[in-house]
């Protein structure tokens, strides 16, 4: 039970990565407080999560809106007392080149992916402050070390965070305070099935081509992250600070020749 009697708030844990973290982080004896913005998605999270004897709670929250997150983080307060993690995971994709992207879409993933970090650790760090303890781990991307055809959105905004962990370890390392970057590959989410679908004539041969950047030959699976989200969670990487995890398959490091 690594994560015994801690208290976690995982953003955007209704589907894929967040999803998976909240049953692991559960099943590793953490009451885990579930975050999404579609109700239905984070309480079936919540269900599952029960029905399999862990304890968790679902808080509908706007990750971009500065009300909506200060009552959610009050909330928990009010409830447990405390946040011991916080995973700020929720984000979205955006796909163009420059010349391609509209200024709203591009403002939507940029106040989604940036936004949406800043705001949760906003109001809770002020708790771990006064605690002077807690770990909170940014989800950023491998495309923050690389260049990817038509991901000027995204990559953009997973440099920021990668930029802005670094930064917060800085200013929060005196409190005890451990901010961590995960750095994940292509990962087969509900979210990126579905733009394989309905972006590809032939979505199984996109999904082969997208195998090959990567030196494991496949896709990542959600489980692969979360349980490098468990080990950032748990006193187990107490020596980590500032740091991006790569759960790449060896596409930062590597090219198949």
């Amino acid at each position: 039970m690594r994560l015994q009697n801690k208290i976690i708030l995982i953003t955007g844990s209704g589907s894929g990565i967040g999803k998976s973290s909240a049953l692991l982080f559960a099943s590793e004896g953490a009451t885990v407080v579930v975050n999404d913005l579609q109700e239905d998605k984070g309480q079936e999270t919540v269900s599952e999560i029960r029905q399999a004897g862990g304890e968790a709670l679902f808080i509908q929250a706007d990750v971009t809106d500065p009300e909506s997150v200060k009552a959610m983080v009050d909330e928990i307060i009010e409830r447990f007392g405390r946040i011991d993690v916080l995973f700020n995971n929720a984000g979205i994709s955006g796909v163009g080149a420059i010349h391609e992207v509209e200024p709203d879409a591009w403002d939507r993933v940029i106040s989604i992916n940036i936004r949406g970090v800043f705001l949760p650790s906003k109001y809770v760090l002020p708790h771990m402050m006064a605690r002077k303890e807690g770990s909170i781990i940014n989800m950023s991307s491998c495309i923050a070390e690389i260049g990817l055809a038509r991901r000027a959105s995204y990559s953009a905004t997973k440099g920021a965070v990668l930029a802005l962990t670094k930064s917060m370890q800085v200013d929060y390392a005196p409190y005890n305070i451990r901010v961590n970057a995960l750095l994940p590959g292509t990962i087969l989410t509900p979210f990126v099935e579905n733009y394989l679908r309905t972006s590809y004539d032939d979505p199984e041969a996109a999904v082969e081509s997208l195998k090959k950047r990567q030196l494991s030959g496949d896709l990542g699976r959600p489980d692969d992250v979360a349980k490098a989200a468990l080990f950032l969670a748990s006193d187990e990487s107490k020596f980590m600070m500032g740091s991006p995890l790569y759960i790449d398959g060896g596409v930062v490091f590597g090219k198949n020749a």
